[in-house]
């Protein structure tokens, strides 16, 4: 797209008490070159990083269960939603921060990891990009029970389950984060556990 389409950008800070809210005012150029006014709020909360743990001897991967308040104020009865380990990128690049949040989620210390995608997460309100990993984990790898960080207060379940029920949970609607519906689709597709 050619930028001299956006013009006359206004920006007004609407909250920034976790992450940052913003408005924006411009106008915007039409396909048929007519200038309109438009407006858009844009959520800045940096960019993240998942991953799907998979063990091919066992036919396993690992998944976390945890509260999100977004979806119990929609229609999660109980606000819980089962899905890949992942975390904000912070200071660290993608790879650093993925294997930092799998130590944390689940455990599991992983020496390598390796990136299938980046993609905007939900592009209309926030500017987040999530980079998604897969990496093979055994038992020896398991240095600890995970369950999150306690200064970030989380409260993480890990489950090891086998990729059969994931898919089982993914068809059945068991599955709802779409990180994590991508990931088990390309587990499906490029036959990881087969």
């Amino acid at each position: 797209m050619n930028k001299n389409r956006i013009k006359d950008i206004e920006k007004t800070l609407l909250s920034d008490n976790y992450y940052t809210l913003n408005k924006f005012k411009f106008k915007y150029q039409m396909s048929n070159e007519s200038w309109v006014s438009q407006m858009r709020e844009v959520y800045e909360r940096g960019h993240g990083a998942g991953i799907l743990l998979y063990n091919t001897t066992k036919k396993t991967v690992i998944l976390i269960k945890q509260f999100r308040m977004p979806t119990f104020l929609h229609d999660n009865e109980d606000g819980f939603l089962i899905e890949i380990p992942a975390g904000l990128l912070d200071t660290d690049n993608p790879e650093q921060c993925i294997i930092r949040e799998t130590e944390e989620e689940v455990g599991i210390r992983l020496k390598s990891v390796k990136k299938i995608y980046e993609g905007y997460s939900s592009p209309g309100v926030l500017t987040e990009k999530m980079h998604f990993f897969i990496g093979e984990y055994t038992d020896d790898m398991k240095v600890s029970e995970g369950g999150g960080l306690e200064s970030e207060t989380e409260d993480i379940e890990v489950l090891e389950v086998p990729f059969t029920e994931a898919v089982r949970m993914l068809n059945e609607g068991e599955i709802v984060d779409t990180r994590t519906i991508v990931l088990l689709q390309y587990a499906q597709i490029h036959k990881l556990l087969d």
